[in-house]
């Protein structure tokens, strides 16, 4: 399944897309989940599942507003430099245990959503990153039990403000910046996608191809990401892990290349779909 949280209206709601648009699912569920995170947290796939089963679209995707597919996640954990590429072009070294850092929920929007580039910089940047959203509660699982605790996968733009994230050591300014990423356009469900180490990724900037790579280029597999983050935090459904970005990234360009007010951002995952978004300022 592809599922999608979206607004219609004035009233936020979730579903399936399907061809030629959306089947509603939270009024089929009789409103007793509030959005996607509570469907996970409840084990209620196969509900959704069944509730949604061959039915003609409600709505059509040109008709909605999307929505982050989990609109409120506990926890918005991202792995950095794990791509060769991107370790390389940054002039580091791999490092023995993931880089992990958070990005706050407010600070990412949905699929054709503006991403807001921030007045105090004009050094805003992309990077396309493969997101996992956990399906079940995971606390210190080990790497051969990691794939089961996931619900799906998404496209994510890990958008960051390079000057604000190298102020000091520490990432997070940069990565925080209100509705500076992007999440979307829909979660698909991880028996779609047996082996998320098969998936091709790549950013387009107006349309002009950035980065390119394939999954099974990340140094920390999700397994093994999803290990060491529970061994140090309890995950929860409807938390999210972007696993990091290929090499390509516009800050390590000749000359750099940063987004501006008018750019048309793109990710772009295979078996999953396209993440797309308008660049304005703030």
């Amino acid at each position: 399944m592809k599922l999608i949280s979206y607004r219609e209206g004035s009233r936020e709601t979730f579903g399936v897309a399907v061809e030629g648009g959306v089947v509603e699912a939270g009024r089929r569920l009789g409103g007793r989940f509030p959005g996607l995170r509570e469907v996970l947290a409840a084990g209620a796939l196969g509900e959704v599942r069944a509730a949604t089963a061959g039915l003609n679209p409600d709505v059509g995707l040109d008709e909605i507003e999307y929505l982050p597919p989990i609109r409120d996640p506990g926890k918005v954990l991202c792995v950095g430099l794990n791509y060769k590429t991107h370790v390389e072009e940054t002039g580091r070294t791999e490092t023995e245990h993931p880089s992990i850092f958070v990005r706050f929920p407010d600070s990412q929007v949905g699929h054709r959503q503006p991403m807001v580039k921030p007045r105090v910089s004009d050094r805003f940047d992309y990077e396309g990153e493969l997101a996992v959203i956990i399906g079940k509660p995971a606390c210190r699982v080990p790497d051969a039990e990691a794939l089961a605790h996931v619900a799906g996968y998404a496209c994510f733009n890990d958008g960051s403000v390079r000057d604000w994230q190298r102020h000091t050591s520490q990432w997070t300014p940069g990565k925080n910046f209100r509705a500076s990423g992007a999440f979307g356009p829909w979660m698909v469900t991880a028996d779609e996608i047996p082996d998320p180490t098969t998936l091709t990724l790549v950013t387009r900037l107006n349309g002009r191809e950035m980065q390119r790579a394939t999954t099974d280029l990340l140094i920390f597999p999700i397994p093994a990401v999803v290990a060491y983050v529970s061994a140090f935090t309890p995950l929860a459904p409807g938390d999210v892990i972007a696993t990091g970005t290929p090499g390509g990234v516009g800050s390590r360009r000749t000359p750099p290349v940063f987004m501006a007010k008018g750019d048309t951002i793109e990710v772009e995952i295979s078996s999953i779909g396209i993440l797309q978004n308008p660049i304005v300022e703030e």
